[in-house]
């Protein structure tokens, strides 16, 4: 099931790094995931990390397939010898020559170890699938980070807006203050203030310009990219009307990562404990050689030329006994620990639940603060618009008139606020559900 995900998951990257290509300047949120999956240090590394684990689990490293060993070597030997017989003769030879050549191929594999190998194969797979689970853990942390950091820069983006339209709003208002004032309709007090809160909106813009550069530059390193390349987002976003709290819970059980690693441990304790008790039972191993020796003499000594060749083989059984109580401690150790991941997955199962239902709250609260907003937004607007008509026909002051503009700003920052605060508590909530990867797409 991970597998055919990941696999998705690349024709999907895929894809989207085609669509990227294409339009540059403009980042989606899909495109923002695509290029993270492909780029993103964090992942690259999991992916590695997974690639080593899925090398563990191979059958070459399972302990199925016998072990093939060859060696070859030659000696040369030039000597004196000196034997003397037991009536006095004395036999020598000087510079007695002779050359031995061998070469050997030998076999080695074990026929039964107590089950201890396939149950280890078993949790090298296993283990591959958990690396996996981990990996998925990255990438949806890192997805989180990626999300969290693009609805930063949408929300600055619209705050840059917001201010620059009050700007401009600001900039009229002084223009029409400074032509007032040449024909004696306001006074150089009038003039002072709009100066005043032009250059005020000037440096909120400034700020808010700069802070909205380094949600850039920050969403861009996530991305795994070079922090200065350009690029626009998309600031419309959608949201749900609801969620159900039983739903979700049912998916959390079954889909979130945190939960599947916990099962993952699980699996791995039953196996650690058949592993220990393997060492209870015999071990049975084949061995086998062939053999190859050729040896060259000299004069010197009786046989000028000897050959050998010849196959061995055998069967070999070891059981141990009694090894001191250490197999016994090793299955005691790993029924407790077996223990231990029942009772977190018991926790994280608890855990998990209530974190579910807070991130619902926090949603269901941040839907209700968007829709006040939207409320006091269409107030501030109108009040707005008629304090501005107001204004222009000298029926009320520019104090409040500023004020007016001022409650229309934090109006539509607040509105702004909400909307991505809404966002993110819903992408939580994807995250706890183990949907956040479907939903990235």
């Amino acid at each position: 099931m991970q597998h055919t995900k990941y696999t998705l998951m690349i024709l999907l990257v895929s894809v989207l790094s085609t669509a990227w290509t294409q339009e540059t300047d403009r980042l989606s949120k899909r495109a923002a995931a695509a290029y993270a999956l492909e780029h993103n240090y964090g992942i690259k590394m999991a992916r590695n990390t997974t690639e080593i684990a899925k090398n563990n689990a191979s059958i070459f490293n399972s302990g199925y397939l016998p072990t093939i060993s060859g060696t070859t070597g030659a000696t040369y030997s030039n000597s004196d010898q000196e034997n003397t017989l037991q009536n006095g003769t004395v036999n020598t030879s000087n510079q007695a020559v002779s050359e031995a050549y061998q070469g050997s191929l030998s076999l080695q594999y074990t026929l039964f170890d107590g089950f201890g190998r396939k149950y280890q194969y078993r949790k090298l797979k296993e283990t591959y699938q958990l690396s996996e689970l981990e990996a998925q853990t990255v990438i949806e942390n890192v997805l989180l980070q990626v999300f969290a950091a693009y609805y930063e820069v949408a929300r600055l983006t619209e705050a840059t807006q917001n201010i620059a339209a009050s700007t401009e709003i600001s900039a009229k208002r002084l223009k029409r203050v400074e032509y007032g004032y040449a024909y004696g309709q306001y006074t150089r007090l009038d003039v002072l203030n709009a100066t005043v809160d032009l250059n005020t909106d000037n440096i909120n813009l400034a700020n808010t310009t700069s802070l909205l550069t380094q949600a850039k530059h920050q969403l861009n390193l996530l991305l795994g990219r070079e922090v200065s390349t350009a690029f626009r987002v998309e600031t419309q976003v959608d949201l749900p009307f609801s969620f159900d709290l039983v739903t979700l819970l049912e998916q959390a059980n079954a889909h979130n990562v945190a939960l599947q690693k916990v099962n993952q441990k699980n699996l791995l304790s039953a196996l650690d404990i058949k592993i220990s008790r393997s060492g209870y039972l015999p071990r049975v191993q084949l061995s086998s050689s062939y053999q190859m020796n050729h040896t060259i003499n000299d004069g010197s000594f009786n046989y000028a030329d000897q050959r050998y060749k010849g196959f061995n083989g055998g069967v070999q059984l070891s059981w141990n006994l009694f090894d001191g109580g250490r197999s016994k401690t090793r299955i005691q150790n790993a029924k407790i620990y077996a223990d231990n991941t029942a009772i977190e997955k018991e926790a994280q199962a608890n855990e998990l639940a209530k974190e579910v239902s807070d991130a619902l709250t926090t949603y269901e609260n941040a839907l209700q603060v968007l829709s006040s907003q939207e409320k006091i937004l269409e107030a501030s607007t109108q009040n707005f618009q008629r304090t501005q008509e107001a204004f222009e026909r000298g029926q009320v002051n520019s104090i409040a008139f500023r004020q007016a503009q001022l409650n229309l700003l934090e109006a539509r920052s607040g509105l702004n606020t909400a909307t991505f605060e809404a966002k993110n508590a819903e992408l939580r909530l994807h995250q706890l559900t183990g949907a956040l990867l479907d939903n990235s797409f």
